[in-house]
């Protein structure tokens, strides 16, 4: 079942001009685009900086308005300029995580009340003291962490934080923008395998933005690979990173760096 569907999504922005005499200017960081996310799937979106892997996420978080075209969740349209608490059926089903743990999290609160935020915020029911202890344990954490202010503690463990975060409500959908790049790279493994263990324990269909294809090859069953704001090739993961049809995924690919075999 299609879960997050985009029809002829396209984004434009106003390039502010210098003088008053100036012909204002439209940048377009999205054309036309479909996209379908099934229900239970992970899908990866790659491409270099600029090529619009933000902006269609974002539209399809409904963190921003399309210029034209229809995002719908569960068979429901999402109407971005709405009213915030509106919105609150789609911020329930969705979860987000940043991609600098440093600056994705609020230096004046603990983590307890950082990941409890989203209970309070979206009207979520029950025990939320129990439930922030509940997500710390697990994603690796110990529950008598929450006391604790962001800076007490590591890169690593303030991504486990963000991650408790946005699964603390039982999202059905988690959204990883760059999630990984931070890291060093025991740290991004770490991360990577509880990743990989939440998406199974909690069934959750994964959305997931990367520069990194190794990391979308381990993680994600189908691809999206964009150019310019285009996306110019999609399917199976190993079928479009061993077989790509389009130039620019062949040279993304030949970009990866190879550790020559030792003579």
């Amino acid at each position: 079942m299609t879960l997050l569907s985009a029809r002829g999504v396209r984004r434009d922005f106003i390039r502010p001009t210098r003088a008053p005499w100036e012909r204002a200017r439209t940048d377009t960081a999205l054309h036309p685009t479909d996209l379908d996310i099934v229900e239970g799937s992970s899908v990866g979106i790659i491409g270099e900086s600029g090529s619009g892997k933000s902006t269609l996420v974002r539209l399809l978080l409904g963190l921003d308005r399309p210029t034209a075209g229809t995002v719908s969740l569960d068979g429901r349209d999402i109407d971005a300029g709405a009213r915030a608490r509106s919105l609150h059926w789609v911020r329930r089903q969705t979860g987000l995580v940043f991609q600098d743990p440093y600056a994705s999290l609020d230096p004046r609160m603990t983590a307890g009340q950082i990941i409890r935020e989203p209970l309070w915020a979206l009207d979520i029911p029950g025990d939320h003291r129990a439930r922030v202890r509940e997500v710390l344990t697990q994603v690796g954490l110990d529950p008598d962490m929450g006391d604790r202010y962001p800076h007490e503690f590591s890169g690593g463990q303030r991504q486990r934080i963000a991650i408790a975060r946005a699964i603390v409500h039982r999202p059905r959908i988690l959204v990883g923008d760059e999630p990984l790049s931070a890291l060093d790279v025991t740290v991004r493994a770490q991360i990577l395998e509880l990743v990989r263990e939440l998406r199974r324990s909690e069934d959750l269909t994964l959305v997931l933005v990367s520069h990194d294809i190794g990391v979308v090859q381990h993680l994600c069953d189908r691809v999206v690979v964009m150019k310019d704001g285009r996306i110019v090739e999609r399917g199976a993961t190993d079928e479009v990173l061993l077989h790509p049809r389009d130039e620019y995924t062949r040279t993304l690919l030949s970009a990866i760096p190879v550790i020559p075999d030792a003579q």
